[in-house]
């Protein structure tokens, strides 16, 4: 019985052991691949560089497009006269407009025709106000210089009252245009502005169509993406002051 004992007692001890060598050197394999781990960030991390910026320039019709230095720049297009003639120009345009939805307050009670024109009121202050930010930004003035009429360029004069045709964009209201609107009242209010405002609004359309006619001219990113809104802002409401137009006896 005493011998039966201690060969089970040895082959105990043998059991252990073998479980004791199994559990260190489990451990020592775990020691091991979290030491590798910790240092194969780092290792992929100095290998990796980042690849230089490939430039590609695209060639003319039928021509093969060209690989350039990584280290070319874009330019900018230069800009044409025809671009700052446009601002200038769109400024007095909008300020027209702007003067004309200032009557609606004391003129009319027609609740749509007021909407109207807080919203044209608002939108077009906005864009007088980027227009001469863009004009600054180039070192170009806000108004715009008459050739051949000594002093009319001069700084704060109201251009959108003036008498002569040559003066006014495409569109604006002549000075008698605008006294008939400043005299009428109520629904003769309302048919002369409607009438008035959509003649305003297309000769704008042809301001924005003139320019891009222009060789060279509307390639600045902020004076292109500018005129396009206009034009299609303006599209927009020409349909709803049309529309309103019906609704009202001629």
């Amino acid at each position: 019985m005493l011998e039966h004992f201690k060969r089970r007692s040895k082959l105990f001890m043998l059991k252990v052991r073998k479980l004791r060598s199994v559990v260190k050197e489990w451990r020592t394999g775990l020691m091991v691949v979290i030491t590798l781990a910790g240092f194969a960030l780092p290792i992929y991390a100095q290998q990796v560089e980042p690849a230089a910026p490939v430039v590609v320039q695209p060639g003319a019709p039928g021509q093969p497009t060209r690989t350039l230095p990584s280290s070319t720049r874009a330019t900018l297009p230069p800009r044409s006269p025809a671009d700052t003639e446009f601002m200038q120009g769109m400024i007095m345009h909008h300020a027209q407009a702007v003067e004309m939805t200032a009557l609606i307050e004391s003129h009319t009670t027609t609740k749509e025709l007021r909407s109207l024109g807080a919203r044209i009121s608002r939108s077009q202050s906005d864009e007088i106000r980027f227009m001469k930010r863009w004009l600054e930004a180039r070192g170009e003035p806000a108004s715009m210089s008459m050739p051949n009429m000594p002093g009319m360029d001069m700084p704060g004069m109201d251009m959108s009252s003036h008498s002569s045709h040559s003066m006014l964009m495409p569109g604006m209201l002549t000075a008698k245009q605008m006294d008939a609107l400043k005299k009428a009242k109520g629904e003769e209010f309302d048919r002369l502005f409607l009438t008035g405002m959509i003649q305003h609004h297309g000769g704008a359309l042809i301001m924005v169509k003139d320019l891009f006619d222009t060789a060279g001219a509307g390639q600045d990113a902020e004076l292109f993406n500018f005129a396009t809104d206009v034009d299609s802002g303006q599209r927009a409401e020409i349909r709803i002051m049309q529309s309103m137009l019906g609704r009202k006896p001629l």
